[in-house]
């Protein structure tokens, strides 16, 4: 709920190669952003690894000290590690019918069934509202509709649970700056950074952003 800038919408639209729309394979597999019906194939939003590695029992400890981690990498190779494992928690669930539901999703999502896709997140939701990735991934799917309402509302829910999920910050973000509203999207995006300072593209559209927003240093 990763990249090639295509023109100024898609500078917004690919930006995050590395959230907000993936499962892992080993888990609930990754899209394919080829099996997304035109036009939207170009819509992408940052997504987890394909592969995500194993990750012990104690998430809230373990995220703590990975997102501390996560800052203070001294390279784009150690923080790739670091967000993967972080990743492998926020995916995990303690549900079968969950993880089953998710793998029918994606299923769903490879056949361009998007309807059916978001019904299947649907339940997952109402079973496991605690879920931050259920809801992710619906707000992926609404955002590939251009459906930014019910997005938004996702992401929302999304931060309520976890506040520190760069992968929703950057997609409020993409959505902000779809819908125009730049100040915000903005804000989002240097949220998004603080989580993590090592997202792909997103310092340049903070600089860009902050140049319109604020304007230039005289």
């Amino acid at each position: 709920m990763i990249s090639r800038f295509l023109g100024a919408r898609n500078c917004r639209i690919v930006v995050l190669a590395a959230v907000m729309t993936a499962v892992p394979a080993a888990a609930f597999a990754q899209n394919d952003p080829r099996v997304i019906p035109p036009p939207k194939a170009e819509k992408k939003l940052p997504e987890a690894p394909s592969k995500l590695p194993k990750v012990g029992a104690d998430r809230t400890r373990g995220l703590d000290f990975l997102f501390g981690a996560l800052k203070a990498a001294p390279d784009e190779a150690s923080a790739k590690h670091v967000e993967a494992r972080i990743w492998a928690l926020w995916m995990q669930t303690p549900s079968d019918t969950a993880a089953l539901l998710m793998l029918r999703a994606k299923a769903a999502m490879d056949a361009q069934k998007i309807d059916v896709a978001l019904k299947l997140l649907d339940a997952v939701v109402k079973l496991r509202p605690d879920y931050v990735e259920a809801w992710n991934r619906r707000a992926t799917l609404y955002y590939l509709k251009n459906d930014y309402t019910h997005s938004l509302e996702d992401i929302r829910q999304v931060l309520i649970r976890e506040p520190r999920h760069f992968g929703a910050l950057a997609g409020l973000g993409m959505i902000m700056q779809d819908i125009g509203d730049e100040k915000r999207a903005l804000e989002a995006f240097r949220k998004a950074l603080a989580v993590n300072p090592h997202l792909e593209k997103v310092p340049e559209l903070v600089k860009t952003l902050t140049e319109k927003v604020e304007g230039r240093d005289i």
